[in-house]
C-alpha cells in the first residue's frame, strides 16, 4: 500500500466470548487503513479466520497471525513501538515525530492495542504511549484515527490486489461486483 517500511498491529489480550467482535474489528481496521499485518492472541482463531476471509474476498496483501507470546513480539520488534492508550501523550503532539521516524528513518512501526488491563511493562517498552483523546473509547476507533494520521489519508486511495470482489462507491445503495469486471 505504501512506500514506507512495515506497519504491524498487535492485539494485546483477547477475552473469548466478550472480545470476538472487537478483536475482529481491530484486524479489519488494520487491514482497511493501511497496516501490513496483525497479530492476534492465540485464543482468537475465529477473528483470524474472519480477517483472512475478508482479505481473500476483498484483496490484500495483508497478513494475519496468531501468537502465544505477544510480549516477545514487542521485546523483539526491530523498529519503533506505539502503544495506543487513553493515558498516553496526545496524538496531535507526537504524530509528526512518529511519522518522521517511520518515513525518514524507514523504521517499522508496531502498534499495540489492548483489550484487558495492559501490563505496565508495555508502557515501559513502548517508544510512544499515545492517546487518541484521553477519554475512554474503543480501541478500534483509536487505531483508525492513528493509522489515518500516520499515513496522512493516503491509505484511503489504496489499490487492492487479488480481490475477488470490489465495492462500487455510490451516493445511495450498495453495489459489489466481481473484481474482474471493468
Amino acid at each position: 500500500m505504501h512506500d514506507d517500511s512495515e506497519v504491524a498491529v498487535l492485539r494485546l489480550g483477547h477475552r473469548p466470548g466478550r472480545d470476538e467482535r472487537m478483536t475482529t474489528h481491530v484486524g479489519l481496521t488494520a487491514r482497511a487503513l493501511g497496516a501490513d499485518r496483525v497479530w492476534f492472541p492465540d485464543n482468537a482463531g475465529q477473528s483470524l479466520e474472519t480477517v483472512e476471509d475478508i482479505t481473500d474476498r476483498f484483496g490484500g496483501p495483508f497478513d494475519v497471525e496468531l501468537t502465544d507470546s505477544p510480549q516477545a513480539i514487542i521485546r523483539n520488534w526491530e523498529g519503533r513501538v506505539v502503544h495506543l492508550t487513553m493515558y498516553g501523550e496526545r496524538v496531535q503532539d507526537v504524530e509528526d515525530e512518529i511519522r518522521d521516524a517511520h518515513r525518514t528513518a524507514e523504521e517499522p512501526i508496531l502498534i499495540v492495542v489492548g483489550a484487558e488491563k495492559v501490563p505496565f511493562d508495555v508502557y515501559e517498552e513502548a517508544d510512544w504511549n499515545v492517546g487518541v483523546t484521553n477519554q475512554p473509547h474503543s480501541e478500534v476507533a483509536g487505531l483508525a484515527v492513528f493509522l489515518d494520521r500516520l499515513f496522512d489519508g493516503r491509505e484511503l486511495e489504496r489499490d487492492w490486489e487479488d480481490a475477488d470482489r470490489r465495492v462500487i462507491p455510490m451516493e445511495t445503495g450498495k453495489r459489489v461486483e466481481p473484481a474482474d469486471e471493468e
